[in-house]
């Protein structure tokens, strides 16, 4: 067996481990939580085991794929955050409750190895779903990593670039058409942030007119944001049409091959770039677990627990968590509530191990909040509604207040501020090896034998 830095050795006498698998938002933040819970009592050793070493900041997901931020602002090294806990850098490839062990593997080791728990944390978080539409898996771009916003920046660039050296007119628009598939608070937001990089991007290519460009946003539904409520939805949908983006509601993707957006009613897109934000599943392997699933997710109680198997607990995307202040219905799988549930879960696990009483998760969102675009957004607090710039200050302003890590805030003020003034960085971040070559001393000398002689310049 592999070393596993110590996580598959066996935990000291009288010590607990709880294990938290995920470090996604709700596991970091479990884990974060449960840190200040324990206060660094020496019975109990908290392990985090994560295919990543850092937590995505999602909210802002959209602005690095808009090149209002750089690649690194939005991510917080899991080390740095979580001091107090061990960290384990692993692919998951099996989970036996019944046994209480976890079976991992570092992408680098030939050999798995077994972590034992005695307290297991889900928070495996969701995957694109792609509901086997024709093409998206070989050709759609998505929205759910880091490195989704990257290649998605690379994908409006390489537009830009592509479409500066076709002169078939045709060619051009295809290649200067972007669609966003889903217009929910990712769609929406991505359709915004590449709308604004697309069109600011022109005047860096002088052979590229604005009436080149075309975005287009797919909604299924009759107004984009439905969370938000139908007035500001609207609102967004006209703010967003005066910018350029068109708007196709009741409409969903029925393939793309590439070339062609092809939707439901038989209209199609002549486009390269499709980014898909319509759907979600949980993780591969919750289906794979003994415990009750409904929905694709986990079910738990009240508190966060899984039923008939004590000490195992879920959160976040992955967990079907219900909601006691609407019987019958259950929490939505969003940041905002797997922040919140990380920290309940970690007192009721606390409260389990020390024989305390545990208290049900009960939250009411306090607000709701989108960027549809540069100095322009629209939001829901308290209650009250607000459109324009002001909501758009309270989106920056609020989740920047939420970033992890002081010196992350500071770059991202800094980065914002910078991008009032100047225009937006359209260099590509290459993802590939520099090309090598191996050439003895024998190759090069009889190459340069076999290179025509150089005729002597004539005397004047």
């Amino acid at each position: 067996m592999a070393s596993g830095a110590g996580l598959d050795l066996p935990v000291a006498a009288g010590r607990k481990r709880i294990l938290i698998l995920g470090g996604g938002f709700a596991g970091a933040y479990a884990a974060l939580h449960l840190e200040k819970q324990l206060g660094g009592a020496p019975d109990f050793e908290v392990a985090v085991v994560s295919k990543e070493n850092f937590v995505l900041f999602t909210p802002m997901l959209h602005e690095v794929a808009g090149s209002d931020l750089g690649v690194t602002d939005i991510v917080q090294p899991l080390r740095k955050m979580l001091r107090h806990t061990r960290i384990a850098i692993a692919n998951i490839e099996a989970i036996d409750p019944t046994r209480k062990q976890v079976r991992v593997r570092h992408p680098d080791l030939p050999e798995a190895y077994d972590v034992v728990y005695d307290h297991l944390v889900l928070a495996l978080g969701a995957v694109t779903n792609f509901y086997h539409t024709p093409g998206l898996e070989e050709h759609a771009f998505t929205m759910k990593t880091l490195g989704d916003a990257i290649r998605v920046r690379n994908g409006v660039i390489n537009a830009l670039e592509l479409a500066d050296n076709q002169s078939d007119e045709t060619r051009r628009r295809t290649t200067l058409t972007a669609v966003v598939a889903g217009g929910g608070f990712a769609g929406t937001e991505t359709v915004g942030a590449i709308n604004d990089f697309m069109r600011e991007g022109l005047q860096l290519y002088p052979h590229l007119t604005e009436d080149m460009i075309r975005v287009v946003l797919v909604h299924p539904g009759a107004v984009i944001l439905p969370e938000l409520g139908e007035s500001l939805g609207r609102y967004a949908q006209k703010k967003l049409g005066e910018r350029g983006v068109e708007i196709l509601l009741n409409s969903k993707v029925s393939s793309f091959d590439g070339e062609t957006v092809t939707l439901g009613d038989g209209t199609t897109i002549s486009s390269r770039m499709l980014i898909w934000t319509a759907g979600t599943t949980p993780a591969p392997l919750i289906a794979n677990l003994p415990c009750a699933l409904e929905r694709g997710r986990v079910v738990v109680n009240e508190y966060l627990e899984v039923p008939d198997f004590p000490g195992v607990w879920a959160l976040g995307d992955c967990a079907l968590v219900p909601d006691p202040l609407h019987p019958g219905k259950f929490y939505p799988p969003t940041a905002q509530h797997a922040v919140r549930q990380a920290d309940v879960l970690a007192k009721n696990v606390v409260a389990t191990l020390r024989g305390e009483q545990r208290q049900p998760f009960k939250f009411k969102v306090i607000g709701l909040l989108a960027s549809i675009g540069r100095r322009c957004g629209v939001a829901e607090i308290l209650g009250m509604r607000f459109s324009g710039i002001i909501a758009w200050w309270l989106w920056r302003g609020i989740y920047l207040s939420k970033l992890p890590g002081f010196p992350k805030k500071v770059r991202v003020a800094l980065d914002w501020t910078l991008d009032l003034f100047f225009s937006k960085n359209i260099v590509q971040l290459p993802t590939l090896t520099s090309p090598t070559i191996s050439v003895t001393e024998k190759t090069s000398a009889a190459t340069r034998s076999s290179a025509p002689e150089a005729k002597a310049s004539p005397k004047s």
